[in-house]
C-alpha cells in the first residue's frame, strides 16, 4: 500500500478517535445522572474556593465567583434561550431528564419558587438532557406545570460548557444559581426542596 493511499485511512482513524474522547467526557459526566454527586466538597488545589454546606449547597463568596458559561439554544418548545439576554437578573438553572425520579420529586418546588421568585428579578431556566426525543420531556412539562423554558440538551453539551473548577452541575438533577453580574454563586448536586431553593437565591437577591 503507497503512502498516498495510507494517509486518507490514518485520518479516518484520527477523526474517530477525537469523536469517541468527546463521547466519552459526556459519558463520564452524565454517569452521575441521578445521583447525589459531591455534595459541593470543594477539591483542593481545584481553584474552586467555594464552602460546601450540611445542607448539600455551595456557595462562593462574590468576589470569587467565576464566570457562567455562554448557555444558549433551542428550547423545548421550539423557542429560543441566551442566557446572555438576562443578564442583570438572577438566573436558577437546572437540570433535569423526565427519566429521573428525583427530578420529578423536585418539579414542584421549583415551579412553585420560580412563580413566587419572578417579580423580584429571578428567572429559571431548565437545561433537558439525556431524552432521546423532545416528547416526554414535553410531557413532563405539561404533567408539572413548568412555565419557565428549558434548553433540549439530549447529549449534555450546555453541561460541559461550564468552567473546569467552577461550581458546575456534576449530575443530574444539579441545580446553579447565577447572580446579577452572570457569575455562578451557588450550585446542589441533588434534588431540591423549596427551602433550599430559597437558602440559595435569597442571599444572591440580597446583594448590592
Amino acid at each position: 500500500m503507497s503512502a498516498a493511499s495510507r494517509a486518507p485511512r490514518s485520518r479516518r482513524v484520527l477523526t474517530r478517535r477525537l469523536s469517541l474522547t468527546a463521547s466519552a467526557a459526556v459519558a463520564a459526566l452524565l454517569l452521575t445522572a441521578c445521583g447525589e454527586g459531591d455534595g459541593g466538597t470543594a477539591q483542593s488545589g481545584s481553584g474552586a474556593n467555594y464552602i460546601a454546606g450540611k445542607d448539600g449547597i455551595a456557595t462562593v463568596d462574590k468576589g470569587e465567583r467565576k464566570d457562567a458559561p455562554a448557555i444558549s439554544g433551542e428550547t423545548l418548545d421550539g423557542a429560543t434561550f441566551d442566557l446572555a439576554d438576562h443578564k442583570g437578573k438572577v438566573v436558577v438553572v437546572n437540570v433535569w431528564g423526565s427519566w429521573c425520579p428525583p427530578c420529578r420529586a423536585e418539579a414542584p418546588h421549583l415551579v412553585k419558587v420560580a412563580e413566587d421568585t419572578a417579580d423580584q428579578g429571578v428567572e429559571f431556566v431548565g437545561i433537558n438532557t439525556r431524552d432521546a426525543n423532545k416528547g416526554p420531556a414535553l410531557a413532563f412539562e405539561k404533567d408539572y406545570e413548568v412555565g419557565y423554558p428549558s434548553l433540549y440538551d439530549p447529549q449534555g453539551k450546555q453541561i460541559l460548557r461550564f468552567p473546569r473548577g467552577s461550581l458546575s452541575p456534576q449530575a443530574i438533577p444539579s441545580t446553579v444559581v447565577i447572580d446579577r453580574d452572570g457569575k455562578i454563586a451557588a450550585r446542589t448536586l441533588q434534588a431540591v426542596s423549596e427551602k433550599q431553593l430559597r437558602a440559595m437565591i435569597d442571599p444572591v437577591l440580597a446583594e448590592k
